[in-house]
């Protein structure tokens, strides 16, 4: 056993506390950080490490913690043929032993820690989240660096993880959303990995091996998508040397990643028959990529239709002056290989045909008539103010930040955002309107039973 791992045995006892008192410190500098951020007062510095690993740092002395967040570009979109699931399956085994801890020794040694580790793994990216006390940096490394470079994946806990993996799925395979959300992915993409459900299937995750876990392990973690940013109690100096510990022994190249998706969705109506006295309906059409220079105002213009808030056009036409549903929005869905225009409603199955037509005149009737100034300068409003509430701890100032450096945004992206959409003009939203939304082009997915709604296919 090493040094370090004899170490953080040792400590279990006597560290365990620090875990509570970790907690209050987060929770009560919360709302600071979140002042800090409101003033945009935020310092980004670009940090390369002696082996040559880039990260992100906001540098914040004011407690004893930081926060570290790592992803990996490809996702879920990694898998092999025939192995869908494998790289959902491999993150959720991580936190189940590395090196020499099986999985309840190393739950014992990072409680010790007082630290905090999370993963996630999605279309695009698989995700590492770190959360640490300053004093127990060190040991919080080396215990990281074997969860990346070293994890064991045991029999017993690829069994035990993989047995609530397919809870979830056999519970998704009665869930309207999730059936409406796989239906809308198939008929939108395909083939292509978007076009199927990242976690996998019943049969896919049963079918999957160990051997399946160490190859999903290699294909996604290399340091030719790899993308670093850290906010807390730690200097460029020490986030150096720091990287090259956890990651300099990856290797430089993961699997190829996957080539661009087709948006194949065309408009009309899918009915999935499902028992249920309330239907569920996904729609969506193409989208915009991020990278698009007119992005901002079609962010405005979601905001507009329906963007959260209660004075969206569609939740006042389709909830407040007909109350066919409860909550009703939209959202751009701009991913790594393909842009959608989403939406998203529930209504009694009578009522359904009827919300999916208001859905559907809203979109319409912003393409024909567009939108006015005052609808415009209370989305501004709306947007601009609602930003710098994300900024509400090291956590979470840690994602965005490593967020931006995916889509390739500047450091100065956090100060100048705000003017960007204040540089929306009215022209701009409405000239987007016109050639960003195709009403022939929406496709609605009901799952139920809705009345006087029908399959267009």
């Amino acid at each position: 056993m090493s040094r370090n791992m004899t170490t953080l045995r040792a400590k279990t006892v006597d560290l365990r506390p620090l875990k509570r008192a970790a907690l209050a410190l987060v929770a009560g500098f919360a709302l600071l950080m979140a002042a800090q951020m409101a003033r945009a007062e935020i310092d980004i510095q670009e940090v390369t490490s002696p082996g040559g690993i880039k990260a992100w740092l906001v540098e914040d002395h004011t407690i004893p913690f930081s926060a570290l967040e790592m992803r990996f570009r490809g996702g879920t979109s990694l898998d092999a043929p025939g192995k869908r699931g494998a790289v959902h399956l491999m993150g959720g085994l991580l936190e189940e032993g590395s090196g020499e801890l099986r999985a309840q020794d190393y739950a014992r040694a990072l409680e010790a820690l007082a630290a905090n580790f999370s993963y996630d793994a999605d279309k695009d990216t698989v995700s590492i989240s770190a959360r640490f006390l300053s004093e127990n940096s060190e040991e919080v490394v080396e215990l990281l660096r074997q969860t990346i470079q070293e994890p064991r994946f045991d029999q017993d806990a690829l069994d035990r993880v993989r047995a609530q993996v397919l809870v979830g799925l056999r519970s998704d395979e009665s869930d309207p959303n999730a059936i409406a959300g796989r239906k809308f992915a198939e008929l939108a993409f395909g083939d292509h990995p978007y076009g199927t459900n990242g976690i996998g299937t019943v049969e896919s995750v049963s079918a999957l091996t160990r051997q399946d876990m160490f190859a999903a392990h290699e294909a996604v973690f290399a340091r030719d998508r790899l993308y670093v940013s850290a906010v807390g109690d730690i200097t460029p100096e020490e986030l150096g040397v720091m990287l090259d510990e956890l990651l300099g022994d990856l290797p430089a190249e993961g699997s190829p990643m996957p080539g661009p998706a087709e948006v194949m969705i065309e408009g009309g109506v899918t009915v999935v028959p499902f028992a249920t006295p309330q239907s569920v309906a996904l729609f969506g059409q193409k989208g915009i990529d991020r990278t698009d220079p007119d992005f901002f105002a079609a962010y405005v213009l979601n905001q507009i239709l329906g963007g959260g808030s209660f004075e969206t056009r569609l939740m006042q036409e389709v909830r407040t002056k007909r109350g066919l549903t409860y909550g009703v929005y939209s959202y751009l869905v701009p991913r790594d290989l393909a842009a959608t225009y989403m939406g998203s409603l529930a209504s009694a199955n009578e009522k359904m045909a009827e919300a999916v037509g208001v859905v559907r005149d809203q979109w319409a009737s912003l393409v024909a008539d567009g939108v006015t100034e005052a609808e415009l300068q209370d989305a501004k409003t709306y947007l601009t103010g609602a930003y710098p509430l994300r900024f509400n701890g090291n956590g979470q100032i840690a994602s965005i930040l490593v967020s931006m450096q995916m889509d390739d945004l500047p450091t100065d992206y956090v100060l100048t955002r705000n003017e960007k959409i204040d540089a929306v003009t009215l022209g701009d939203v409405n000239r987007v309107a016109r050639e960003l939304l195709v009403p022939d082009g929406l496709r609605f997915v009901v799952v139920g039973e809705p009345v006087g709604l029908k399959s267009t296919d």
